[in-house]
Formats: C-alpha cells, sequence, structure tokens
C-alpha cells in the first residue's frame, strides 16, 4: 500500500477537483492507488469544486456579532455565499457560517484572505470552505469580510423573509453618548446603503468624478438654454455646487435624510444625542466586491 501522502492528495485534488476529505477517503479506500481513487471520485458522484468554480455563488448569509475588547468593542461579519437560496437557508449552512464567524474572530480576520487563512477544525477555513461544497453539492464561497471597532458597537441584522437567515448586516461604531441613536443609525444603513460616513471620507478621485460630471451636465443644459458662455462661467459653479450637495445627500451616511423623520440628518440625529458616529460597514449578501 502506498503512503497517502500530503503530496499525493494534492495531486488526486488538482486532477479531479473533488474536496480533501473525498479525495482522502478515496486513496484510503484505494490503498494509495491513484488511478483506482480517481474511479472510485467518479464512480461515487463527487462532483468537481473545481466544475462548481465557475457558477455564480450569489446568495448565502451574513454570520455576524459584537465582541469586547480591551479598549471598546468590535463588530465582526462574514458573508458566505452560496448558489441558492434553498442552501442558504437550511440549518447547516447557517451553522457553518457561524462557525467561520468563530474562527474570523479568533483569529481577528478583517477581510476575506485572513478568514481563508485562520485556522478552522481539522485544517484552515479555506479547507473547510472547500469541503463545504461537496457537503451542500454547491459553490460556497467567502464573500465580504468586515471588523468594526469603538468605544460602542451596533450591529443590525435584515432578513428578506422570516424563513432566511440575515441578507444585510449594517454596523455602526459609536462614542458612549453616540449608542443612544446607533440602533436607528443602523437601521439608516441598511436601508439607505451610505457610502461614507462624513464628506471628508469621500474618495478624492470620485468627488472629482462627480464635479466634473456635474460641470459638464450644468454646462450642455445652460448652453441649450441659449445662455450665453458669459452666465454660464458665472452661474455654473453654484448649481455644480447644488449637485454635488445632493450627491452627499445620498451617499454620506451624515448628510443622508433621517428615515423616520425627514425634516432632519443622521447627523442632526447625533448632535441631539450628543454622540458621535466613529466609522460603519454594510454587507448585503451577493454584492461582494469581487463580483
Amino acid at each position: 500500500m502506498a503512503a497517502i501522502t500530503a503530496a499525493l492528495i494534492k495531486q488526486v485534488r488538482e486532477e479531479t477537483g473533488a474536496g480533501m476529505l473525498d479525495v482522502k477517503k478515496a486513496l484510503t479506500e484505494a490503498e494509495g492507488d491513484v488511478a483506482r481513487a480517481k474511479e472510485i471520485i467518479r464512480a461515487k458522484g463527487i462532483q468537481a469544486a473545481g466544475k462548481r468554480e465557475g457558477r455564480k455563488a450569489q446568495e448565502g448569509t451574513i454570520a455576524s456579532a459584537v465582541v469586547d475588547t480591551e479598549t471598546g468593542q468590535a463588530a465582526y461579519a462574514v458573508e458566505l455565499n452560496s448558489e441558492t437560496d434553498f442552501v442558504a437557508k437550511t440549518p447547516k449552512f447557517v451553522e457553518f457560517a457561524q462557525s467561520i464567524l468563530e474562527d474570523a474572530i479568533k483569529a481577528d480576520a478583517t477581510d476575506a484572505q485572513s478568514v481563508l487563512a485562520a485556522p478552522a477544525e481539522g485544517g484552515t477555513v479555506r479547507e473547510a470552505v472547500e469541503e463545504a461544497a461537496s457537503l451542500f453539492g454547491e459553490h460556497v464561497k467567502i464573500g465580504r469580510v468586515a471588523k468594526v471597532e469603538g468605544p460602542r458597537v451596533e450591529i443590525y441584522a435584515h432578513r428578506k423573509s422570516v424563513e432566511m437567515p440575515p441578507s444585510i448586516v449594517a454596523i455602526i461604531a459609536t462614542d458612549e453618548a453616540g449608542s443612544a441613536v446607533a440602533h436607528d443609525a443602523a437601521l439608516q444603513i441598511s436601508a439607505m446603503s451610505p457610502r461614507w460616513l462624513t464628506r471628508e471620507d469621500v474618495d478624492s478621485d470620485v468627488l472629482e468624478s462627480e464635479r466634473r460630471v456635474a460641470m459638464e451636465k450644468t454646462s450642455d443644459e445652460l448652453k441649450a438654454k441659449g445662455k450665453p458662455e458669459a452666465v454660464i462661467e458665472k452661474i455654473a459653479p453654484k448649481i455644480v455646487e447644488g449637485r454635488l450637495n445632493a450627491f452627499y445627500k445620498e451617499n454620506v451616511l451624515l448628510d443622508q435624510s433621517y428615515v423616520k423623520d425627514p425634516s432632519k440628518t443622521v447627523g442632526d440625529l447625533f448632535t441631539e444625542a450628543g454622540g458621535k458616529a466613529l466609522s460603519f460597514a454594510r454587507l448585503e449578501v451577493g454584492k461582494s466586491e469581487d463580483e
């Protein structure tokens, strides 16, 4: 019987695309015979994980939790994707997502790569995810990952329906006073999808692009109305600033109209509470940056 080495397992995995546990079992049954192991894998109908890679995994869930730290609190969130909502809502899939979250917290992982590299039972999270593809019969992958820290941290997890696990998770870090309105702010983040906390946080290249587009649009509109160049040069900047303000109100959390009372902004909400919002994150199933 040939020794079942890591190199042998790797070879069969690369040639079949099957998961590690399936390969180990097949090699053990085949007493180390690679050709026979490959026959066993085919005979058992073990679908190659590699063949699933091309299939979109845009369903799933987001597992999240708040933990206490030496300086306050930290919230972690991990998106686990599947191909169908049928798999996403099964207890085993939800439990698997929770186990990955726990591994991420132990490793203090802050992105998908560090989660995949984190230790898990019997290996790494990456290996566990690969095995999960065989277990669930679908392409399974880690999506977005977030860690938010502050004196106080609030999480709101939104479900599309009662039978489905959370598909949107909003996290916000605040100071102590701001925690009084943190839940309302998390609801706002979930519903309105802000991209930045403050105007100063907006990426400079994004802002410049918005300004150029606003200027071109404004100039074209004024020219279409027959305004002379001298008038356009005088009034266009004010119109452009108005359009940028509208951009801020749509995309900047503290500038957004508060959904429960549009007469005030989210910034007003924190001012009234005497507190501050420090940072936030929003994860939504199927909206990963690499999709």
